[in-house]
């Protein structure tokens, strides 16, 4: 039986029995982060392994990350689950400080989604804010152990970590288009400069979000108190 020729520009779940049992385990879409969202070429078997390699050893050290915390998990404790030597591990990342700042990277991702949606919709300024911090509050309350180790770590942060700088950016850009278009429809205040009032809503959100994971003011609900530093924003600025 003559083998079909795939093109080169044919999507990767149509190239063979191995890309659709991705595809049906949900891998494929974790893939296609990782490679990027600039990646236009299929990629090839040996880059899928790798990404795929690359995959195991995030989920891995997550889940060890939530199961004994992230001061007590090793590299060691990494490697001998997934049976890999630790210079492959080091040929992926530097340390496990470099697994989480993709988590880091997600994170942020995360967030300029959410911004994304909010600028789509047709609501008010404030009920914008509202789902937004409240939808981002629930998903990083429901894994706080992860999200601990995210700010011991300072994978987020883009004064230890300065990749993040870009991602950092911008999700902020997005909250100042949010918060310009309040202004134009006379929900915000025009007294202070919309990138001044997108760092302030931003470093609020930072600091409670940094507060609560290790417990700096003793153990509280993370969506209150974004509730509550939200109220206090939006009282601030409104026109």
């Amino acid at each position: 039986m003559r083998r079909r020729r795939v093109a080169r520009n044919e999507p990767l779940v149509t190239r063979g029995a191995a890309a659709r049992s991705l595809a049906k385990s949900g891998q494929q879409r974790r893939l296609s982060r990782v490679a990027g969202p600039n990646s236009r070429e299929p990629l090839g078997l040996r880059e899928r392994k790798k990404a795929r390699l690359r995959q195991q050893i995030i989920d891995t050290s997550i889940r060890l990350f939530r199961k004994h915390g992230y001061e007590n998990t090793r590299v060691e404790d990494i490697v001998q689950i997934l049976e890999i030597s630790q210079p492959t591990f080091f040929r992926y990342f530097p340390s496990k400080d470099g697994v989480l700042r993709e988590v880091g990277r997600r994170g942020f991702s995360c967030i300029k989604e959410h911004l994304e949606t909010e600028l789509s919709s047709d609501v008010t300024t404030a009920q914008r804010l509202w789902r937004m911090y409240e939808g981002m509050a629930r998903e990083v309350e429901s894994d706080r152990p992860l999200w601990r180790a995210v700010v011991l770590s300072g994978a987020m942060d883009p004064v230890r970590s300065p990749e993040m700088r870009r991602p950092e950016e911008i999700a902020v850009s997005l909250l100042r288009e949010i918060l310009a278009e309040g202004q134009k429809r006379g929900e915000i205040t025009k007294a202070f400069p919309v990138a001044h009032l997108a760092e302030f809503m931003e470093g609020l959100y930072t600091t409670v979000v940094r507060r609560w994971a290790v417990d700096l003011s003793g153990p509280h609900s993370l969506s209150e108190r974004v509730r509550s530093a939200l109220a206090f924003f939006l009282k601030g600025v409104q026109a």
